[in-house]
């Protein structure tokens, strides 16, 4: 029996969803939460399952196009090309496609209000309904279930934080008003509280929620978390509680007074514990704070992204010099596994802040692949090798692409996409805006580079960052995405500048950087505003092989060779006694 038929088999409605989110709506999940990816074989981080008597469907969006293809068994499953012509949505699918007057099972814990309330009314409209189960069912059919992390918490330090406990909580129940808040986000929690984990694979975060009142805080804990005599302490000090994470949806029923609800984050489950009379919908007010870098935060992370780029540097001097000089065979798997063994070396290493994209020719094209431990290819240093990894570490967290072509020659058509999607990457870099401007507002000029050749790409120009925190970050980002237009860019946030193009069978390019919001030095502030830009904190050289100089602008190879100067000035001290790598930084640094 297929996972499919076992779960047809404990349905008694027309169709069933499964999403990829969990409880807390985060974007990667532990094991146990892996449902969407249980049911239908497809592991990428975004889509969503719809089984039907007789059919399932999995949609996806652009990143996922080539894995979810190769992934799902095309006897049982239909993929739906999410932003494609003629696509629909999930939701689209619910009522367009499924039979009017059907009743449609669904997790209340795995889907978000603003989501559920969206579809509700949709539905309605043909006679159809969303019907809200009381147990998962693919947890009920999953034999193999496992048991839900509860890794150690520890203290994330005041000097890396820069802001105590006690004052954020202050801060948070200033803005509420006299309302109460669930804080749902795992990485919310985490920041709140100056606490990280290890709960969810590359996350420095722990399975919890924060229920916050006017004149409370209780941190809502699985009781085999271990903490230790410091973090109690630390929580005790804020005047925070802590309750057993089974208890939550009982306490909030008991619970008086209005709650402030972000739509985006809340699940339904807590929505029906708290009853839509008592909820006020609004963003919540820690995913703008927690945004905002304070210059504690802001030091750690240039710090951290100095060091990474010292280890970066020293991966792709050795895959260069083992590629082409020594001609040896190395595999995906086994060069990105001798990247994070590079970056463990630094004392404030914790881990990879995502699996790293070790990707070969047309691997590349893949934009969110993965190398596999056991069939992973030989690097070909004639294909174009795309590499997008980053890590955590104390005090910061990084993600960085580059693209390079070992040896042999570029064809034309490459070396002009190349040099695309990196006057794109300047474009991004150098852009000076008004106070006010949106990262949606931002979208079209990072890609008018791409389009004069009528090129571009399916994902976003960039997201944010948190700081040693999840490597993608809301509110801010540069992207089509309609919720980038609703959040303007402030001095603080950080943000990556990630453009590139893919040929889909033959190779991928990306090149990205991390970038923060700063106050820009313009010469005039008209409408009396301050004009913002960007400060980049990423010192890897780009691969110079790929680039094409008749189309290069003077100033785009001004800004090239400045950058390579600032990237020779920041290695160079840190690689004093390593001449191997320096010496690999000064021949990708040398000057057009």
């Amino acid at each position: 029996m297929t996972n499919i038929d076992a779960l047809r088999v404990v349905t008694v409605w027309q169709s069933s969803v499964v999403p990829s989110e969990d409880a807390h709506q985060s974007e990667y999940t532990a094991e146990c939460d892996n449902r969407r990816a249980w049911i239908s074989g497809f592991t990428g981080s975004a889509g969503c399952a719809v089984i039907e008597k007789n059919k399932a469907s999995l949609f996806t969006d652009g990143r996922y196009f080539l894995q979810a293809s190769k992934e799902l068994d095309e006897k049982h499953w239909t993929l739906m090309k999410q932003s494609l012509p003629g696509v629909p949505t999930w939701q689209e699918y619910l009522v367009k496609k499924v039979p009017h007057n059907s009743n449609i099972g669904i997790d209340p814990s795995v889907i978000n209000l603003t989501d559920a309330k969206a579809l509700e009314a949709s539905l309605k409209t043909i006679g159809s309904k969303l019907v809200y189960v009381n147990q998962n069912l693919v947890d009920k059919v999953r034999t193999d279930l496992p048991k839900r992390p509860s890794n150690p918490i520890q203290l994330h330090p005041f000097k890396y934080a820069g802001k105590s406990t006690k004052l954020k909580l202050s801060d948070l129940r200033q803005s509420l008003n006299g309302k109460s808040m669930v804080v749902s986000a795992l990485d919310e929690v985490a920041w709140l509280l100056n606490l990280r984990g290890s709960d969810i694979h590359c996350c420095p975060v722990f399975f919890s929620y924060v229920v916050v009142t006017p004149n409370d805080a209780t941190l809502y804990l699985q009781p085999s978390s271990p903490s230790s005599e410091k973090v109690k302490e630390h929580l005790e000090e804020a005047n925070v509680r802590v309750r057993d994470y089974s208890q939550l949806l009982g306490d909030l029923e008991r619970l008086d007074g209005p709650f402030l609800v972000d739509g985006s984050t809340t699940n339904m489950s807590i929505i029906k514990a708290l009853g839509d009379d008592r909820i006020h919908i609004g963003k919540s007010p820690i995913s703008l704070s927690k945004a905002i870098k304070n210059e504690s935060e802001l030091n750690g992370m240039r710090s951290c992204h100095k060091r990474d780029a010292v280890a970066l540097c020293k991966h792709f001097s050795w895959l260069s010099d083992a590629l082409v000089n020594r001609k040896e065979n190395v595999r995906e798997y086994d060069a990105a596994s001798h990247l994070e063994d590079t970056r463990a070396l630094d004392p404030h290493y914790v881990g990879p802040s995502f699996d790293t994209i070790a990707a070969t020719g047309p691997n590349g094209a893949i934009i969110h692949y993965s190398p596999d431990r056991e069939n992973s290819p030989m690097i070909n240093p004639r294909r174009i090798y795309l590499c997008d990894s980053g890590a955590q570490y104390l005090d910061g967290t990084t993600d960085i692409t580059r693209t390079f072509l070992f040896d042999g020659e570029p064809t034309e058509f490459q070396k002009r996409a190349f040099t695309r999607v990196m006057q794109s990457h300047i474009a991004v870099d150098k852009a000076i805006f008004p106070q006010g401007t949106t990262g949606y507002q931002l979208d079209s000029m990072a890609r008018a580079p791409l389009w004069t050749d009528g090129l571009d790409f399916r994902h976003g120009v960039g997201h944010g960052v948190g700081a040693y925190l999840n490597v993608h970050e809301g509110p801010c980002g540069i992207g089509a995405r309609a919720s980038y237009n609703d959040v303007p860019f402030q001095i603080g946030m950080v943000v990556t500048n990630e453009p590139g193009y893919y040929e889909d069978g033959q190779f991928g390019i990306r090149l990205e950087n991390v970038l923060t919001v700063r106050k820009s030095n313009s010469p005039y502030r008209f409408g009396n505003r301050d004009y913002l830009g960007f400060e980049h904190m990423t010192f890897v050289p780009f691969g110079r092989r790929l680039l094409d100089t008749k189309i290069l602008t003077a100033e785009d190879q001004k800004w090239i060779n400045n950058y390579h100067q600032e990237c020779r000035a920041v290695l160079e001290p840190l690689l004093k006694n390593d001449s191997k790598t320096l010496s690999w930084v000064e021949r990708e640094t040398e000057p057009l």
